[in-house]
């Protein structure tokens, strides 16, 4: 990770957090959508972004896939450079937020730690941690993408869930059950909970 060197110094302009919420009538927050691969991240991130679209508000999917193509392309999946992807993730969706969108990420995340280190980056007020539950045999039975296969047959080392491990969250905000809950019904439960807590709602 590159260090800051000479004089550096954060500038502030005329226009506040709270002016753009008032401009996009929502409170920012992020999403921040863990599990294993298979869980379901990505298909209801993508199907919670465009039910919030459609009702007026300015949101944006931070995908792990997709953030690797760019932000990411020069990390691996070693235990560092995990916890540095999910290090520059956590940056760009706190600026999102300041910029008074809201975000979901679908990130695996598989480290206490790291989430942890995201939470504090964007702030615990604006974090709002979702367990994606579903067992590793769920998910290699989904295998959508057939990672799992190749990951039990040695083609891929360091597989979340089957050789390296994923830790569950301790107090997330958030579990939903996606071996028995249906994309639309997983989608259904993030939006019961933002309404009870009166979050990514018009202010």
């Amino acid at each position: 990770m590159t260090r800051l060197s000479g004089p550096v110094q954060r500038f502030r302009g005329a226009v506040t957090l709270a002016d753009r919420t008032r401009v996009l009538r929502q409170k920012p927050v992020t999403i921040w959508l863990t599990g294993l691969s298979g869980a379901g991240k990505s298909t209801i991130a993508f199907e919670l972004e465009r039910q919030l679209v459609e009702q007026g508000h300015a949101c944006y999917v931070l995908d792990g896939d997709n953030v690797r193509h760019g932000l990411g392309n020069d990390l691996g999946f070693d235990p560092h450079d995990r916890h540095e992807n999910i290090r520059r993730v956590a940056h760009v969706a706190q600026l999102m937020n300041d910029a008074g969108l809201i975000v979901i990420t679908a990130l695996i995340s598989p480290m206490q730690a790291d989430r942890a280190m995201a939470r504090d980056i964007i702030g615990a007020g604006n974090f709002i941690e979702t367990y994606l539950s579903a067992s590793v045999a769920t998910c290699a039975r989904r295998d959508p993408k057939g990672l799992y296969a190749k990951a039990l047959a040695g083609e891929i080392p360091a597989f979340t869930g089957v050789s390296a491990p994923y830790e569950k969250p301790l107090d997330p905000e958030l579990v939903i059950d996606t071996a028995t809950l249906t994309p639309s019904e997983s989608v259904g439960g993030i939006f019961d909970y933002l309404r009870e807590h009166s979050l990514a709602v018009a202010a």
